[in-house]
């Protein structure tokens, strides 16, 4: 593997292809001046992913079952630090070739096979568009009830909450790739703030650290705890399966191999782990306030007698959700229905199919409790998206050693 990570860039000509049914705008090579995107750019990504609802209800969903706050800790950061590896490989050819994933997978897979994980990826996405969307939602009804307390007696309010998310954003889905961009830059460094606020509020109220801290496991032998244990770590390891595939969709942009790796060794596991121990501390915090653990923050800040704090917290709640669901969970599925029939479907299409399948998915199921969302939902996809992960990879280092005859990928009578 020598020169693994080697700054070499090329540029794909697909001019001279004569048969387009297989390029798009959305799909096409990005040039090599269009590779602007810097380690902070991809740690930025990182972060304004990282930091959101679903995390903390990720580590807070590990409290409620049973761990005490190093085993929860622990376990988040082993599953974001093994998920990391395939993330940095599969981003190589990305940002070598400047393509994304539904073309890299045709390498692996052929022209029609790569279909195939391209929709088991993007059904995925899917899944996860619907749950931020529906998180976002319920903040936005939550907001409206504080300003409009009638607004409570409404049954459709939950409902009206979520559509109104869903609008906003349809709107950056919209406004295209470079959008996200933006709003990742502006919103990432801004995220962190709600996060430790509420650290703040757990510790005064909780009486210090002290007592958060030392809320004890619930497992009383180790035959328990490693029965929960195996697959909670299969479930954060699947947080972020599907990313590590179509991380070549981000990656393509970046300006070269050190930006992305920097910039997702920066921004993947230390913003998870730091965001994830909020989630631990405040949930355990909850048990010393509440009497019971609160895993969803929505829940906890309706609980909140300060309207000031309430409304800023909701809305900064609302700014984390929408950065990670354009991000994470539209740009890759776009790409992927794009895949379908690229003549068709440009990346606003795909997105707007995302957007539609998202609501089809029915996301309050999935989050009706921690163990449907950790062992259902994290543990039930993670396994047929790993076995993919694990041909592409293997494909592209070991079989044609990072050497791709990237054009032939777009042409229909290519090799």
């Amino acid at each position: 593997m020598k020169n693994l990570f080697d700054a070499e860039l090329i540029e794909t000509d697909v001019s001279s292809i004569q048969d387009k049914k297989l390029i798009n705008k959305d799909l096409s090579p990005t040039k090599i001046s269009e590779r602007s995107w810097s380690t902070y750019n991809i740690a930025a990504l990182w972060i304004g992913m990282s930091v959101c609802i679903p995390t903390y209800m990720l580590a807070s969903g590990l409290i409620a079952g049973g761990m005490n706050w190093w085993q929860a800790l622990l376990t988040i950061g082993l599953g974001n630090i093994i998920v990391l590896i395939p993330m940095v490989l599969n981003a190589h050819a990305g940002t070598k070739y400047g393509i994304p994933f539904p073309v890299l997978a045709r390498a692996s897979f052929g022209t029609n096979g790569s279909n195939v994980p391209a929709l088991l990826r993007a059904i995925v996405a899917c899944g996860w568009f619907g749950i931020q969307t529906w998180i976002g939602g319920q903040a936005f009804n939550s907001l409206i009830i504080l300003l409009l307390p009638d607004w409570a007696i409404f049954s459709w309010g939950s409902a009206i909450g979520f559509l109104i998310f869903w609008g906003m954003n349809v709107y950056f889905i919209v406004r295209g790739i470079e959008s996200i961009r933006w709003l990742e830059s502006f919103a990432a460094p801004f995220l962190l703030i709600v996060g430790f606020g509420l650290l703040i509020w757990a510790y005064v109220n909780a009486g210090g650290f002290g007592p958060i801290l030392s809320q004890p496991s619930k497992f009383e032998t180790d035959g328990e705890f490693w029965k929960f244990f195996i697959p909670s770590l299969t479930g954060m390891v699947g947080f972020w399966a599907t990313l590590s595939l179509n991380i070549p969709d981000f990656t393509r942009y970046a300006k070269n191999q050190k930006a992305q790796m920097l910039g997702q060794a920066i921004g993947l596991p230390p913003s998870m782990i730091s965001f994830a121990f909020i989630g631990i501390a405040v949930t355990s915090a909850t048990v010393i306030i509440y009497g019971e653990a609160i895993w969803d923050p929505v829940n906890l800040l309706s609980r909140f007698k300060n309207p000031v704090v309430v409304i800023i917290s909701l809305v900064s709640l609302i700014i984390a959700t929408l950065t990670t669901n354009i991000a994470a969970n539209v740009v890759s599925p776009a790409n992927d229905f794009a895949n379908l029939s690229p003549k068709h479907i440009n990346f606003v299409r795909g997105g707007l199919i995302t957007a539609f399948l998202g609501i089809v998915m029915m996301p309050w199921k999935l989050l009706s409790d921690f163990s449907a969302y950790i062992f259902g939902w994290l543990v039930g996809y993670s396994g047929f998206l790993g076995p993919i992960a694990g041909i592409l990879i293997c494909d592209y280092f070991f079989v044609r050693k990072r050497v791709l005859n990237s054009q032939d990928l777009y042409n229909p009578e290519g090799e």
